[in-house]
């Protein structure tokens, strides 16, 4: 494993020899890029490490920045989805309170009572409904609060297990009243986690 030192002067890693050679062949660091060993604390540029100076092409550019277009730390690549989480979480547990407030209190079942000779049936219903609606918030609540904590965590990328769960969450219709928000927010942090310089960074 290594770090290296980008063109905006940030840190980054600890990366593995194979993403390190796929980004010399995309172009994105070269031999003059510095670089770190794992277990080291001196920096050496790029070309004076044999097993990664062998992936380097034929004629070494002059000595200059270092050319790394797209590469983003992994700090800034989990800062927005993490966010994202965070304001999806608050969401679906103020909601879930404001819907188990609604099925206390009867709110909104009111109407459904005709008045008929059927009354005590929709007496029935309507308490069937309320219950349904408390056990809903509940859900909502708590599993809001996993895809907010899920949002802090995975801005410090930690608990990569519970970033996972609380991102699913967040885009289950069952357990969030702000699918439509969890489902693009979710798909964005599935996309940044399944990176391999993002994912070793969990810790």
């Amino acid at each position: 494993m290594y770090k290296i030192i980008g063109a905006d002067g940030k840190e980054y890693g600890p990366i593995s020899a194979d993403i390190l050679t796929k980004w010399i062949s995309e172009g994105r660091i070269n031999g003059q890029t510095k670089v770190m060993a794992e277990g080291t604390t001196d920096w050496r540029t790029l070309a004076e490490f044999p097993e990664l100076a062998a992936a380097l092409p034929i004629g070494l550019p002059p000595p200059g920045p270092v050319n790394a277009p797209g590469l983003v730390s992994v700090s800034d690549q989990v800062n927005g989805p993490g966010i994202g989480l965070i304001v999806t979480g608050v969401l679906n547990v103020l909601l879930g309170i404001v819907r188990a407030a609604f099925s206390i209190t009867g709110f909104g079942l009111g109407a459904m009572n005709s008045g008929g000779q059927n009354a005590e049936m929709e007496k029935m219903l309507m308490g069937a409904m309320g219950t349904a609606g408390l056990v809903l918030g509940g859900v909502c609540v708590l599993c809001g609060a996993v895809t907010l904590f899920a949002g802090v965590k995975l801005r410090k990328t930690q608990s990569y297990g519970l970033c996972m769960t609380g991102t699913i969450l967040a885009m289950i219709p069952c357990t969030s009243l702000c699918c439509p928000l969890g489902l693009p927010i979710g798909i964005w942090a599935l996309v940044v986690m399944s990176k391999p310089e993002v994912k070793s960074q969990f810790h």
